[in-house]
């Protein structure tokens, strides 16, 4: 059962079940699939997936990854990316795990948004495999609100975090006091 990063309630429990299915797609593909997938979500739907509430995000938030990164090299920044799917535990990971849904969904769309220039893009010669565009197609024939939430479940499930979620009064058998 996956849970978001901010929350402690599973994502079958407010995610449509075509929703659901997609994410649990994605969960699938290895991290450089992952990688790939993202950048063809934000290459094929362009300005309609943009971050999600951007008046609530704050680029300040994470210069680790807003300014800091753009100075590595491509491969190092691809390392980085990889890192960051894979939940290691390095200080960029650590950075984005830091962050809120709609800070890591402005993340990878500042960098989809420089891929191939400033932040290292696609080979020329690459060519989605069948997983890839099996989750692509999910994604495409959800609506545009399934596509933000699915979109915010996946970034939320990244990074590396040492906070662990507050149990639940079920968990604990206590009632919160002020």
């Amino acid at each position: 059962m996956s849970q978001s990063a901010s929350q402690n309630v599973p994502s079958n429990a407010y995610l449509p079940e075509k929703t659901q299915t997609a994410l649990s797609a994605f969960n699938k593909l290895n991290a450089d699939a992952k990688l790939a997938l993202l950048y063809l979500v934000y290459k094929k739907m362009g300005d309609s997936v943009t971050p999600a509430a951007p008046a609530a995000t704050d680029p300040e938030l994470a210069p680790l990854l807003m300014d800091n990164f753009y100075t590595l090299s491509h491969d190092q920044q691809l390392d980085v990316m990889r890192d960051i799917v894979n939940g290691a535990d390095t200080d960029h990971s650590h950075a984005y795990g830091a962050l809120k849904e709609n800070n890591q969904l402005m993340v990878w769309y500042a960098w989809a948004q420089a891929m191939g220039q400033s932040v290292v893009g696609m080979p020329a010669n690459y060519q989605a495999e069948k997983p890839v565009t099996e989750v692509l197609g999910h994604i495409e024939g959800l609506e545009f609100e399934e596509q933000i939430s699915l979109l915010r479940e996946i970034v939320s499930g990244m990074g590396f975090s040492n906070v662990q979620p507050i149990p639940s009064q079920a968990e604990t058998g206590k009632t919160a006091s002020l």
